[in-house]
């Protein structure tokens, strides 16, 4: 495993409270040390390349740790697809249904303007945008 990833991993889990294990530390250095968006059986695919033993069960639950501790966001870019998003900071999503490519926007660059008016009870907690693109039919 790769020192530096190894470290960034384990200080990244660590801020967030989440105690390190070897399961959790491989599943981090795949998600945690660089920008990208993957599925959960992409991560389980990544994984397993280095530790074979992590299974299916530890890399869900662990995907579930780390979306409640606000290291990684869940994105539901179509009912049969969620994504698990390493870039907590705002942006939103342009995502090409014809490759299944998705990739990040910055928050500069599209604004959102105006909220609806929430119910007394409910505070809003985040507004999430993926822009689906695809080739024009021919």
């Amino acid at each position: 495993m790769d020192t530096l990833s190894s470290r960034i991993a384990a200080d990244r889990l660590r801020t967030a409270g989440v105690p390190v294990t070897l399961q959790r530390l491989e599943i981090a250095r795949v998600l945690l040390t660089q920008p990208v968006h993957l599925s959960a059986d992409q991560v389980l695919s990544m994984v397993r390349e280095r530790s074979p033993e992590v299974s299916r069960a530890t890399v869900y639950n662990t995907l579930r740790l780390f979306r409640e501790k606000n290291l990684v966001k869940e994105l539901i870019v179509d009912p049969e697809r969620v994504v698990y998003d390493s870039n907590t900071d705002p942006h939103y999503h342009l995502y090409d249904v014809d490759t299944g490519e998705l990739s990040d926007v910055s928050a500069d660059e599209l604004q959102v303007v105006g909220m609806p008016k929430l119910p007394g009870n409910l505070v809003l907690d985040q507004v999430d945008v993926i822009i689906r693109v695809r080739k024009p039919s021919s």
